[in-house]
């Protein structure tokens, strides 16, 4: 089975020299149709899937008139200002056959790596695919700066697919998966069609950006950089041939592709983060009831909460314990550790009126990592 047929959640990253027609500048309609035509398919068998697209620069450059060159940062602005809505546009017209509506989502990397947004921005998209619509990401070019920003759609798609715990990330490339040395340059190297772990040997494989293309930043090098990311985020990534009609239906057909295996499942790598990798701001003390409906797997909720303890903001990490100081695990706090002493001890109804607003269970079980249960004595 192919991993697009076992995937249940897919990140497909799509660049500026698919979507952009090389010659005229344009969007090319007749293969985003095909590629939504693919999507229409995938939707169909139940799956969801999220859209990472570039082409907002290169489409505004044709709007604007602005010359075939290397553009300046505030040139690159204004071509984005100029092609996003070309961009939106030319997703619509590809998607509406097929009843599918486009929604269209721009991030920087403050909406991935700041907690607060990166709690905000996972619960648009969740939102978004709950109500049937397809995504398209992108970088919000219009205001992001060199020193701060993704540096190219690869890794955005990956950080995406972090976010929303997707279980594949598909990066559709102008070339059909990863060779041991530059194909371009080297027809005879021979191509890698599974990677178990990415290495310094599989690094060293990665060609230069493909400059020759005339639009786009990335290059195998970004690729698998972008698949470090999602295998460290249990995300398998498959890198294949995009230059084709319907492409991803070509790969479940068997069409020459390389995939990169993950390192756990997202959800045990997205739990093992917050375990490991997040300083905690506070402590929330848990009465029995709430300790015994955490073992269960289930949600924090106000009315289980005893004390709130220390100055933490709505996406920080706080360590919660029981009565008598046992620590039970880490989470994400949904609330700021003032809104959070506002409704200690209450009922959701109650905790709603208190704040004005809901904001769901103080940590979701699914921002929550456990402590390994302590060993009763013999």
């Amino acid at each position: 089975m192919s991993a697009l047929a076992e995937a249940k959640l897919a990140v497909v990253k799509v660049g500026s020299a698919l979507v952009v027609d090389e010659a005229s500048g344009l969007a090319d309609k007749a293969w985003l149709a095909s590629l939504a035509a693919d999507l229409a398919a995938l939707r169909e068998r139940g799956k969801q899937v999220v859209v990472v697209s570039s082409g907002a620069v290169a489409l505004g450059r044709k709007r604007l008139d602005l010359p075939h060159r290397k553009l300046g940062l505030a040139e690159k602005q204004a071509a984005a200002a100029a092609g996003q809505s070309l961009l939106m546009h030319a997703w619509e017209e590809a998607l509406d056959p097929h009843g599918l509506r486009a929604a269209q989502v721009l991030l920087t990397p403050d909406d991935t790596e700041v907690r607060r947004r990166f709690l905000n921005a996972r619960a648009t998209l969740e939102t978004l695919l709950a109500c049937g619509a397809v995504a398209v990401v992108n970088e919000n070019d219009t205001v992001a700066t060199q020193e701060l920003r993704y540096g190219d759609n690869d890794r955005l798609a990956a950080r995406v697919a972090q976010m929303i715990g997707a279980d594949l990330l598909v990066l559709l490339s102008d070339v059909d998966g990863l060779y041991a040395a530059d194909p371009r340059s080297d027809p005879d190297a021979p191509h890698i069609a599974r990677v178990e772990r990415i290495d310094a040997a599989v690094v060293a494989m990665a060609g230069g950006a493909n400059a020759h293309v005339g639009v786009g930043t990335g290059g195998m090098a970004t690729k698998i950089a972008a698949a470090q990311i999602a295998a460290g985020a249990g995300c398998r990534t498959l890198i294949g041939l995009g230059r084709r009609a319907s492409p991803l239906a070509a790969i479940e057909a068997g069409a020459r592709h390389t995939l990169f295996e993950a390192w756990a499942s997202p959800a045990a790598a997205y739990k093992a983060w917050i375990a490991g990798s997040l300083t905690p701001r506070g402590v929330l003390v848990a009465d029995p009831g709430a300790a015994a409906a955490l073992r269960e797997g289930k949600s924090l909720l106000p009315a289980g909460v005893k004390a709130v303890e220390g100055r933490f903001g709505k996406g920080d990490a706080v360590v919660i314990r029981d009565q008598e100081g046992r620590d039970l695990g880490r989470g994400l706090a949904r609330y700021d550790a003032g809104d959070a002493r506002r409704i200690v001890g209450l009922r959701s109804n109650e905790a709603e009126a208190a704040l004005g607003y809901w904001g769901g269970p103080l940590v979701h079980a699914d921002d929550l990592a456990l402590a390994p249960s302590p060993v009763e004595p013999a």
